[in-house]
C-alpha cells in the first residue's frame, strides 16, 4: 500500500533518500525535497496512475496542523526612561488570559507602585496608581509621581465589581532624581587653605589618605613658585588688594569706605546733606576661586610641582589644591621613577582675569547710605 502524500511530507529529506535508494531512484542525492516526493510517489507499488500531476509540496505542507510552539510566560518589565516617564511592557500566555477572561475579566490595567525602603511584596499607603491600558497592547508609558523613589509595576485586569485579578509583577527599579546628586565623592589630598600653627601640621581624619601627616604650606608655595615670575602682569582683584594693603590711606583720603564705594554713591556729602532720606545698610559678598591639579603615575616614583614633592597615595595618584588668584600661573610637574632612570614631566599653565570686584567679607561690613 503506498503512502499518502501527508506522510511523505513529514518524513525528512534523509528519510525521503534512503526511500528513494530502496525504490532504485536515480540521482536521489540531488533532488530536492519535493522532487523526491514525486519520484516516490511514482515508483511506489500498486501506483498504476504514472501519469499522476506535480505534487505541490507548500500545498501539501500549508493543510498539515501548525506544529506546536511553546507557551511563554506571562510576564511584564519596568524600564524608568527618566526622572518622570517609565516604559513597561508585558506579554501576556494565552492560558492566562482564557482564565481570566473565564472569571469575569473586564480591563487590562497597570498598577504602579512605590516600594521604597520596603521589602516582602509591601507598597507605602495611598501610593497605589491603577492605569487602564488597551486590551491588545503590549507596552506603555507610565508617568512617575516622585523621582528618586523605587516602584514596582503589577500587570492583571479588572473585574467590573471592583476586583483584581494579578497576572505578573516586575521587578523593583529605582527612578533617577529629577535634580543633580548632591554627594561629592571627591577625595583630596589633605591639603587645608588654613595655615596651621607653628610647628604642627594639618591632616583631614575624615579623608583616608595614606600620607601620615600633610604640609599645610605646601599648596601656597606651589602657587608662589607658579606666579613669581609673573606678579607683575596681576590685574582684578590681585592688583587691588596689593594697592589696598600699600596704599589704604590714600583711598581713605579720596573718599573710597572698605566696601569700595565712597561716600558720594549714597547721594550725601562728607557733612551728611543730601536730597535723600537718610537709610543705613551694611552689605557684603566674598567670591573666590580654587585649580585643582591632579594626576596619577608609578606609586613608587617621586611627584614634582616645580621644587616641591607632593605625596602619592597607595594608587599613585595624587590631587592638589591650589589658590586660583589673578594672573599667569605655571605648574611643572615631573614624574621621576624610583630607580631615577625614567622621568615624565608636563607643564600646566592656566591665567585668571578678574575684571571687576566690589566685593568684602561679612566681618568688614560697615552701614553705608544708600
Amino acid at each position: 500500500m503506498s503512502q499518502t502524500l501527508s506522510s511523505l511530507a513529514r518524513l525528512t529529506l534523509r528519510q525521503l533518500r534512503q526511500m528513494a535508494s530502496d525504490l532504485g531512484v536515480g540521482l536521489y542525492s540531488r533532488k530536492s525535497k519535493q522532487e523526491l516526493v514525486e519520484a516516490i510517489n511514482t515508483r511506489q507499488p500498486g501506483d498504476d496512475a504514472p501519469d499522476t500531476p506535480a505534487l505541490n509540496l507548500q500545498a501539501i505542507e500549508a493543510e498539515l496542523p501548525p506544529a506546536p510552539r511553546p507557551a511563554s510566560p506571562t510576564k511584564v518589565v519596568f524600564l524608568p526612561r527618566d526622572p518622570q516617564w517609565a516604559y513597561v511592557f508585558w506579554e501576556i500566555s494565552d492560558p492566562d488570559r482564557q482564565g481570566a477572561l473565564t472569571i469575569g475579566a473586564t480591563q487590562l490595567a497597570l498598577r504602579l507602585a512605590d516600594v521604597t525602603g520596603l521589602a516582602n511584596g509591601a507598597t507605602h499607603p495611598h501610593t497605589l496608581q491603577e492605569v487602564p491600558v488597551d486590551a491588545h497592547a503590549t507596552e506603555w508609558y507610565l508617568p512617575v509621581p516622585l523621582s528618586d523613589r523605587d516602584y514596582r509595576v503589577e500587570l492583571g485586569y479588572r473585574r467590573p465589581a471592583g476586583g483584581w485579578i494579578s497576572l505578573a509583577t516586575s521587578s523593583v527599579a529605582r527612578v533617577p532624581a529629577l535634580h543633580p546628586s548632591e554627594q561629592i565623592l571627591d577625595q583630596f589630598v589633605p591639603f587645608t587653605l588654613e595655615s596651621s600653627a607653628p610647628g604642627t601640621t594639618g591632616t583631614l581624619p575624615s579623608l583616608p589618605s595614606p600620607v601620615e601627616a600633610a604640609d599645610t604650606d605646601l599648596h601656597e608655595r606651589l602657587y608662589q613658585s607658579a606666579t613669581v615670575r609673573w606678579k607683575r602682569f596681576g590685574r582684578g582683584s590681585e592688583a587691588f588688594h596689593e594697592i589696598e594693603d600699600s596704599d589704604h590711606s590714600r583711598l581713605s583720603g579720596v573718599g573710597l569706605n572698605p566696601s569700595g564705594i565712597g561716600l558720594w554713591a549714597s547721594g550725601r556729602n562728607e557733612s551728611g546733606l543730601g536730597g535723600v532720606a537718610p537709610r543705613q545698610r551694611a552689605f557684603w559678598l566674598v567670591a573666590d576661586a580654587e585649580l585643582i591639579v591632579y594626576g596619577a603615575t608609578d606609586p613608587s616614583a617621586r611627584l614634582l610641582i616645580g621644587e616641591e614633592e607632593v605625596p602619592l597615595s597607595s594608587d599613585g595618584t595624587f590631587r592638589v589644591q591650589v589658590p586660583f588668584r589673578d594672573g599667569l600661573q605655571l605648574y611643572p610637574i615631573q614624574a621621576i621613577a624610583a630607580d631615577g632612570q625614567q622621568k615624565r614631566n608636563i607643564t600646566l599653565r592656566f591665567e585668571r582675569d578678574t575684571p571687576e570686584d566690589n566685593s568684602n567679607p561679612s566681618d568688614q561690613a560697615v552701614a553705608e547710605w544708600f
